[in-house]
């Protein structure tokens, strides 16, 4: 078939033709939207899953929501080398610079610049050729404490969008690798702006130890934030998922294939795209057969190993690579800490700082205590593919 006509989209973040089984996540993220620009409470969002469940989509699909809304919207994916400070300054410089166009906000635009001036100062922000054009006001965002400047910007930029009868969506990807000093401050920041009704939310996405990290970080996070999980999809979405697409096309499925696609994947929707991407440009004709999602399925698998497993396995010291080769070969996770440190042959509390590497490096997660698996699906399945576990 032609592969211009390829409905499916493998990719990171790529918008999939059919983003099924998420009903309820985007509908409560429109209520949050809708509820927080009109000054109602509402809580902001930290989407929570394994890699290739479509978090960054959710994303994508928020974003678009929020600018319906009348938000100006920032997104960022947290870097593993960079602080938040850095991270945040040119995103709040764009949007006070949108904000101070309108007449009403120009006024609260100013003040908030002159803060933003003094953060870049406080926190030793490069901000190379570019000059903010206001003067400094002492006081305003300069303490040198994370929690209390942002928290301070996110209010002067709150009032800012206020007069502008705006909102400001702040979405993160990969929420997790930020420290646990600036995750707090957003806490921070996020309790203060509703506290004084501000049409500031923050939508955030990221792996699922950060539901116990933020409240770590804060112990009243879990009434500020939801916490929804982006996991695996049913299979009535999975059947969606593949059938919507190809039915769209005019190309039909037998329900074996059907089938076939949603056991090799686990209904991960990465994988699904990444199967039905392949089993089109098999198949020459409608419907597309057992037979061609065999033959995709060997295919799916190679592009996979040569790619999205070996980037991450390429990240890890030798040392790692036999932590998690030990996981796969127990089989499927969760994996105990200690039958991970028996099968090393080691004592569990000598291999704590080679698993917190492991952790840090979002490759495994710890889904209750003594407990460890991976966060990317089918990982130990490449595992015993290629290394014998």
């Amino acid at each position: 078939m032609d592969p211009l006509r390829n409905p499916f989209s493998p990719g990171a973040g790529s918008p999939p033709p059919e983003l099924a089984g998420r009903e309820i996540i985007v509908e409560n993220a429109r209520i949050a939207l809708g509820r927080t620009i009109r000054g109602r409470s509402s809580q902001s969002q930290i989407l929570l899953g394994l890699r290739g469940t479509g978090k960054t989509v959710l994303l994508n699909e928020i974003e678009g929501l929020a600018e319906a809304e009348n938000y100006l919207t920032s997104f960022v994916e947290a870097p593993e080398n960079k602080s938040l400070a850095e991270m945040l300054y040119p995103l709040m410089r764009q949007v006070l610079r949108k904000l101070s166009t309108i007449e009403k906000a120009r006024v609260y635009a100013n003040a908030a610049l002159s803060g933003l001036r003094n953060f870049a100062s406080a926190f030793k922000v490069s901000v190379g050729e570019v000059e903010i054009g206001v003067a400094s006001t002492p006081g305003s965002a300069d303490s040198g404490n994370l929690e209390f400047d942002l928290t301070e910007m996110f209010i002067l930029i709150g009032k800012t969008a206020q007069a502008a009868q705006r909102g400001w969506v702040l979405l993160i990807d990969e929420v997790q690798y930020l420290k646990e000093e600036e995750l707090a401050a957003i806490i921070v920041a996020v309790h203060r702006v509703s506290q004084k009704s501000l049409p500031v939310i923050v939508v955030a996405a990221g792996l699922p130890q950060i539901a116990k990290l933020s409240g770590d970080a804060k112990s009243y996070s879990e009434r500020l934030f939801s916490y929804p999980s982006v996991g695996a999809l049913e299979i009535p979405a999975a059947n969606s998922a593949i059938r919507n697409p190809l039915n769209n096309e005019g190309v039909e499925i037998d329900d074996d294939a059907l089938a076939m696609i949603i056991q090799m994947t686990s209904g991960y929707p990465f994988f699904i795209q990444e199967w039905g991407h392949h089993a089109w440009n098999v198949a020459q004709t409608s419907p597309i057969t057992l037979k061609d999602v065999t033959k995709a399925s060997e295919l799916a698998l190679n592009r996979l190993d040569d790619g999205f497993f070996k980037v991450r396995m390429d990240r890890l010291t030798g040392a790692e690579a036999d932590y998690v080769q030990a996981m796969a070969s127990l089989g499927s996770g969760p994996y105990k800490s200690t039958d991970v440190a028996d099968t090393l042959n080691k004592e569990p509390s000598a291999l704590g700082p080679r698993r917190a590497s492991i952790i840090n490096k979002g490759m495994i997660y710890s889904p209750s205590y003594g407990e460890v698996d991976f966060t990317v699906p089918l990982f130990d399945d490449f595992l015993r593919r290629h290394f014998g576990c």
